[in-house]
């Protein structure tokens, strides 16, 4: 062999063939943590200790062992979210939650990592006011964080957009309301929509990823596969949240994105907002609220201090206040609301 020449690769070993797709689904991840093994179509792979590891910002290293992969992922490609629903199973408490009402209809979106568990109570009391309430699971959310790590805002965002449709299709008023992210895709959902979306009411809404680590997301997706989890920032005694308890970093780095972009959409936003965030939030920053305020172009437009609630409010001391607030909000601006009838949920 003559020098400079790369000897040629040898032919596939005789067995099952790999998938089309699955080294992008990978390569996506991220390269794995030192040490780890994991099985991908019958072959296990060791990955090489990064050599940046300890350059790292602690707050995006792993603070313990990554687990294995009990299974393969399965390229996108190859199988659509419905089927990936039915197939990969859903944390206790995370399933979606849907109530057949009046013709005041209401979509609920819950926050990045999360689940339906945290906005079910406002859910259900909608619900028992006889709107017609739509509680979606996002994909990637509420089974493991390795499916988490291959979606992005674009498939989070579908999600709630095929939903409205579905609402608008059936109900003469829609409005959209949401948690975190939640929140932001409520307000995207209200740009782009225009008249099909009668109000909008958020809580804690997400606008921007703040700190030095949110810019090294770029680079850091592809060293350190999850940082710590987000869940379960709640003043209240006994209350948890159902969620992951790590962040894929490649999930991060698309929803940074996504409040980029969110960011231009803001002026387009011209329904009746409500916004209701807490004092205190050890997630999303008070500021992201005042950011949202000063960049829509509605002109009804009600801000309420959650001042004994942090995060995930709508699970806190103030949840009653955000339930009867957010039905105040949608019957003042859909009048035949309380002609409806009330009704129970389920």
């Amino acid at each position: 062999m003559s020098r400079g020449v790369l000897p040629a690769r040898p032919a596939a070993a005789p067995g099952r063939p790999r998938p089309p797709g699955a080294l992008r689904i990978w390569s996506g991840v991220g390269p794995l943590a030192y040490g780890e093994v994991r099985r991908v179509h019958g072959t296990r792979r060791r990955a090489r200790k990064p050599c940046l590891s300890k350059c790292l910002p602690t707050a995006v290293r792993p603070d313990r062992p990554l687990p294995t992969l009990p299974y393969a992922l399965i390229p996108q490609s190859t199988i659509t979210y419905t089927k990936w629903r039915a197939a990969v199973p859903v944390l206790p408490g995370a399933e979606p939650y849907r109530h057949d009402g009046g013709e005041t209809g209401v979509l609920v979106c819950h926050g990045f990592t999360g689940t339906p568990q945290s906005m079910r109570p406002w859910a259900e009391y909608l619900a028992a006011q006889g709107l017609t309430v739509s509680l979606p699971l996002l994909p990637g959310h509420g089974t493991r964080w390795e499916d988490m790590a291959v979606t992005g805002w674009q498939d989070w965002y579908a999600e709630v957009d095929r939903e409205l449709t579905a609402l608008t299709e059936r109900c003469a008023r829609v409005f959209v309301c949401g948690l975190s992210m939640g929140g932001a895709l409520a307000l995207r959902l209200a740009a782009l929509h225009g008249e099909a979306v009668s109000g909008v009411a958020v809580v804690n809404p997400l606008n921007r990823i703040h700190g030095l680590a949110a810019h090294g997301l770029p680079v850091l997706r592809h060293l350190v596969p999850t940082t710590k989890g987000l869940v379960g920032d709640i003043v209240k005694p006994g209350a948890t949240e159902v969620g992951y308890d790590r962040v894929p970093l490649h999930a991060a780095y698309s929803l940074r994105r996504f409040t980029q972009r969110l960011d231009g959409e803001l002026p387009q936003v011209t329904q009746p907002l409500l916004l209701m965030h807490s004092t205190v939030d050890h997630v999303v920053s008070p500021a992201d609220s005042a950011r949202i305020l000063s960049r829509v172009s509605s002109t009804d437009v009600t801000e309420i201090l959650l001042e004994h609630s942090y995060h995930v409010a709508t699970l806190d001391h103030d949840a009653d206040r955000i339930f009867e607030e957010s039905y105040a909000f949608f019957a003042r601006l859909a009048p035949s609301l309380g002609k409806e009838g009330t009704a129970t949920g389920g």
